[in-house]
């Protein structure tokens, strides 16, 4: 394997007790399931995913928090080689907390998945290692081109659209902006899905709502959002997924549009669906998935019109 220049940067891994472990391959031998957090900001860095004076981010500590608590290993890093070394193949899991082409160098000037390593990824959860998308990760990788104007986020590529995003299983187009954050009510389509259990509809909830496209016809609808009364172009449309989960080849992939709050990653609703979904992915709970796209959003592929120009 290749060396690196600034190992504590390349990967930093969180034992069962919180402990750091000073290489990543002690995982390997490791009995218990393990995931990887990811979260380069290509382009929009969140708050909740920057490191202040090196600490790791609010994203890092959390997801930590719920390995521990639920029994997976976990390990962060924000940098792309990752997925070129054999550290990659270790993990049972990954999560994505990323924003647009992560393999440029981007906003944060961490380094960049190489081509290779995006596909070592794709053909990773085909192959069987389960990938959690957190907010943002929708917001990556969009289907080139993708102009500053957004007009191409507005259309509907289906089987021409990009590769991560159909493993993925849906797009960001945009979000609200007048307000950029608002409550909605939220449709639990699966009360039976883990971390879901008991919760029934609606549930209110503050967040910055992505609005979405392209959604992938096998997907398991967890969470519909209820735009009816939203404020904001882009939500003038049918209801849409906001939670889901599918299958890619042997890969379990779960999806939620939620996480931009800092104030939400102490949100009990939030961190127990968010820690179901990544139990589900490695395989540590299931469940059953079926397609219930057209049940659950009849409306799913409503293209919502798009904001009007600023004024200059």
């Amino acid at each position: 394997m290749k060396s690196f220049s600034d190992r504590r940067e390349f990967i930093r891994v969180a034992s069962m007790t919180g402990a750091g472990l000073a290489l990543a391959n002690r995982l390997t031998a490791a009995s218990n399931k393990s995931v990887l957090v990811f979260t380069k900001s290509a382009g929009f860095e969140h708050t909740v995913v920057k490191r202040v004076d090196g600490k790791p981010s609010l994203v890092d500590d959390t997801i930590t928090d719920l390995g521990n608590k639920h029994g997976f290993r976990v390990g962060v890093t924000k940098d792309g080689r990752i997925f070129d070394s054999k550290e990659f193949h270790s993990y049972t899991g990954v999560v994505f907390f990323t924003t647009d082409d992560l393999t440029t160098l981007g906003t944060d000037g961490k380094p960049p998945m190489s081509a290779k390593g995006k596909q070592e990824l794709l053909e990773a959860v085909k192959n069987g290692i389960g990938f959690v998308g957190i907010h943002a990760a929708s917001d990556t990788f969009h289907t080139e081109p993708d102009p500053k104007d957004l007009s191409n986020r507005y259309i509907a590529h289906g089987d021409q659209e990009d590769p991560y995003l159909r493993m993925l299983g849906g797009e960001f187009i945009i979000h609200g902006r007048e307000p950029r954050l608002q409550d909605a009510n939220l449709i639990v389509n699966d009360p039976k899905f883990p971390g879901l259990e008991g919760v029934t509809s609606p549930v209110s909830f503050n967040e910055e709502w992505y609005s979405l496209k392209d959604f992938m016809p096998d997907l398991h609808v967890i969470l519909t959002l209820d735009t009816h009364g939203m404020k904001g172009e882009c939500y003038q449309r049918a209801p849409y997924p906001v939670m889901w989960a599918r299958m890619h080849g042997k890969g379990r992939v779960f999806y939620t549009a939620m996480g931009d709050r800092p104030e939400n990653w102490k949100n009990e609703f939030f961190l127990n669906s968010l820690a179901g979904g990544i139990r589900w992915s490695i395989g540590d709970v299931n469940a059953q998935v079926d397609v219930n796209l057209k049940e659950a959003a009849p409306g799913y592929a409503e293209i919502p019109p798009k904001f009007p120009e600023k004024n200059k």
